[in-house]
């Protein structure tokens, strides 16, 4: 059969000339250049296409085989997940990049394949970029002939280009002129809302069929049920092989195709004349701080929207409708972000480990994993006992030849045992579907029966009673949770992160949940739980017994914390009182630590104390030693204390006692005195609070002192602070001769009329001094 007439055919002899001479080719062109379908028929020997989605597989091969004139699985065939259409005489295979790791792990040579097709790699899924990487290994390596020839809808094809070594050949599209307009929601508007707007403004301005994009199927079934007086057509991953077929086949009537991303660049819906671009896409996020994975709703980059608008003009001019403000249209990202920069990378690191290379070290990438992303991946791995020290273990090979992610297969593998192969089917089918689901509590009869039964097919067990929150729980263990309080809709889970049942959940009774599905919006304080089993404390013991730690809770919590608590992960399950003094002690001292010695029994002379040897610190060092809090903890012997109150009958000076230095402390009164005797007769107490000592004293008890005090050897100078006959200060001075030559006479005549009855004689060093 002749080919049809689409812009690739021209370039075909120089496609396979070119990747016949280099090995290595990248073609760029865009969508409807025909390079999915007419490329695989021109290249020779046995060609392997790999798509990066199941439904792009099997459409590319019914294409392929409808222009031969054959039916699928002759010429043509595809393998996917769980469908296979293949015989001796199939030439060209379309399978998924997943699948296809998958067979390179058993096969590296991938003998008897002359070429491998990597369609559509400006996606930048996953698992199409993990296959690049082993594809590159394996040339390298074992397959120097084996060519490789990449596609890409998009000019940016640099960096591709520079890790295959390849030549770029491009292609330009034959389109028609698409009109753009903008509509906005208006105020208070839901998107949905303002997609089916667009979409009947889209039927009243033009002919021809009508394909939006929405972020996923449950954007599809709302938007269905707002156009319900119109034939709508739901084309998503999800939909059976027949549903899919249904929305790629031209029909004589109008019709509105709902559609995700899978219809951006890998599927032609025929008779597009119109395209409604919601403005969002679901791609795989992960937030490894609060453990919860899935796919978020994020805006599109320009590139996509740039994709989506071109679907329009493929057969004739056309029109697409953006709902998002025009100036809105410059902030999008260029390019979509990398699924390996933001996704759970738990498979790709079990795949690497049966590689041979954990990691990913030594290998060539587009983009590198994240180290730190792949650091939690082996983690979960080394839980699961996918892998060990050594590297992969037979149970992880186990594990990734079943085509799941790691803690799915953990839960397939080990509930087909504990509660039967047909519980662990259904939920693991469940699990694996990234649908919305109908109820936040998990029912089996939810899951697809043809799914149930290819997993069954996969592993072994006999029949069991059903626990569907066991497997939940074998999947997640870090998503068990527990109740906060009595009657709270939120609940703590074990790996630390609370999450709350929508309001009305037929959950809202339980004490316990098996949480499998549980997101987390921007601005909200709780995670939000989507999918949940019941369960109960046995449950969760058997489940996650790697969670389970006994442990000694010693410390301070505005009184003695001396427990001993039994946790599942975040979550204390029983907590028992310590009966042991060392344990109360050390808790006593954490007390001591964190609010510091003020919880002792501190008298007035303990704190003179303090000071005066704090003052001999700072002048003369050692051996005098520091008394700040930190430095006398070590001196505080707890004793018979048992709580926060009998710290403060235990006195400070016994801890000062202690950190006196034998024998240099004979001197201590003699360096640092605690009072002085002044001319008078009176001893009066100096003051060491502040960073000189002072001595408070009336002046009349002073009178004929012309020596100024020195203490701590006659190193230091005491500051004397005199007073009126009343108390109050006068003046300030450390030199007692200048203060009777220059200071005094003033205040002999501010005060003598105030306090006739003390003397303020003339001479005051001729004066007896006098303490009345």
């Amino acid at each position: 059969m002749e080919p049809p007439d689409l812009p690739i055919r021209p370039a075909l002899p120089e496609i396979t000339a070119t990747l016949a001479r280099a090995g290595s080719l990248v073609l760029v062109a865009p969508p409807g250049t025909g390079k999915t379908t007419l490329v695989p028929l021109a290249l020779p020997g046995r060609v392997v296409v790999a798509e990066p989605r199941r439904l792009a597989a099997r459409a590319a091969a019914a294409r392929m085989a409808s222009l031969l004139g054959e039916p699928v699985g002759r010429t043509v065939g595809y393998s996917v997940r769980g469908d296979r259409k293949v015989s001796k005489t199939t030439r060209i295979e379309v399978v998924t990049s997943g699948l296809l790791v998958r067979r390179l792990q058993h096969d590296p040579e991938l003998a008897g394949v002359d070429t491998v097709l990597l369609d559509e790699c400006h996606e930048r899924h996953l698992d199409a970029d993990l296959l690049l990487t082993l594809l590159l290994d394996a040339k390298a390596g074992l397959r120097p002939d084996l060519n490789l020839l990449a596609t890409s809808a998009t000019v940016a094809a640099e960096r591709l280009a520079a890790i295959l070594a390849a030549p770029v050949l491009t292609v330009a599209a034959r389109t028609f002129p698409v009109e753009t307009a903008y509509l906005p929601p208006a105020r208070a508007e839901r998107g949905e809302a303002t997609v089916a707007r667009a979409v009947r403004r889209a039927l009243a301005e033009g002919d021809g069929d009508v394909l939006v994009f929405l972020p996923g199927a449950a954007e599809i079934r709302r938007v269905t049920s707002l156009l319900s007086d119109l034939h709508v057509v739901p084309l998503h991953g999800r939909l059976s092989g027949e549903a899919q077929d249904e929305a790629l086949r031209p029909r004589a009537h109008r019709r509105v195709v709902l559609a995700t991303a899978i219809a951006e660049s890998s599927l032609t819906v025929p008779g597009v004349r119109a395209v409604v671009d919601s403005g969002w896409s679901r791609v795989p996020r992960v937030d490894h701080r609060r453990g919860l994975s899935g796919l978020a709703t994020v805006r599109v980059s320009a590139a996509v929207a740039d994709q989506r608008a071109g679907r329009a003009g493929r057969e004739a001019p056309g029109r697409v409708y953006r709902c998002w403000p025009e100036h809105e249209h410059s902030t999008l990202p260029r390019y979509p972000e990398p699924e390996i920069r933001t996704a759970d990378l738990t498979r790709l690191a079990l795949e690497l480990a049966c590689w041979g290379t954990p990691g990913g070290a030594g290998l060539t990438w587009w983009d590198a994993p994240p180290q730190g992303a792949m650091d939690v991946a082996h983690t979960v791995l080394s839980t699961l006992g996918a892998v060990d020290g050594t590297g992969v273990t037979p149970r992880g090979r186990k594990m990734a030849d079943l085509g799941l992610h790691p803690r799915l297969a953990r839960a397939l593998l080990d509930g087909a045992r504990l509660t039967g192969p047909r519980t662990a089917a259904e939920v693991v089918a469940i699990l694996d579907d990234d649908r919305s689901h109908p109820a936040v509590e998990l029912a089996t009869r939810d899951a697809p029966p043809r799914e149930v039964r290819r997993l069954m097919s996969l592993v072994d067990g006999a029949p069991a009673a059903p626990d569907p929150a066991l497997v939940v729980a074998l999947a997640h263990p870090e998503r068990l949770a527990r109740r906060r309080a009595p009657g709270s809709p939120v609940y703590l889970m074990a790996g630390g992160t609370a999450a709350e049942l929508p309001p009305g959940s037929s959950l809202a009774d339980a004490e316990w949940l098996a949480i499998a599905v549980a997101d987390r919006e921007p601005g909200r304080t709780n995670a939000r739980v989507r999918l949940a089993a019941r369960a109960d404390e046995p449950l969760a013991r058997k489940a996650a017994p790697t969670l389970l730690a006994t442990e000694d809770e010693i410390g301070w919590n505005g009184d003695v914390v001396a427990n001993r608590v039994t946790k599942l992960g975040a979550i204390t399950l029983t907590t028992t009182p310590l009966n042991s003094p060392e344990a109360t002690r050390q808790a006593l001292l954490e007390g001591l630590r964190q609010e510091g010695l003020a919880l002792l029994h501190w008298t007035k002379d303990a704190t003179r104390t303090r000071q005066r040897l704090a003052f001999l610190h700072r002048v003369l060092g050692d051996p005098w030693p520091a008394v700040d809090d930190e430095s006398l903890r070590r001196f505080v012997e707890p004793g018979k204390a048992r709580r926060k109150a009998d710290l403060a009958k235990l006195n400070a000076a016994d801890t000062l006692a202690k950190a006196l230095p034998w024998p240099a402390a004979t001197a201590f009164d003699t360096l640092a005195p605690d009072r002085l005797q002044v001319p008078s007769g009176s001893r009066i107490a100096l003051d060491y609070s502040t960073d000189q000592p002072t001595l408070p004293v009336k002046v009349q008890e002073v009178f004929g002192w012309t020596e100024t005090p020195h203490i701590a050897g006659g190193r230091i100078p005491v500051v004397l602070h005199l007073l009126t006959p009343a108390g109050r200060p006068t003046a300030v001075t450390g030199d007692l001769n200048s203060f009777w030559r220059t200071t005094y006479p003033q205040v002999r005549s501010e005060l003598r009329g105030r306090y006739p009855k003390h003397r303020w004689p003339e001479d005051p060093l001729t004066t007896p001094p006098a303490r009345r």
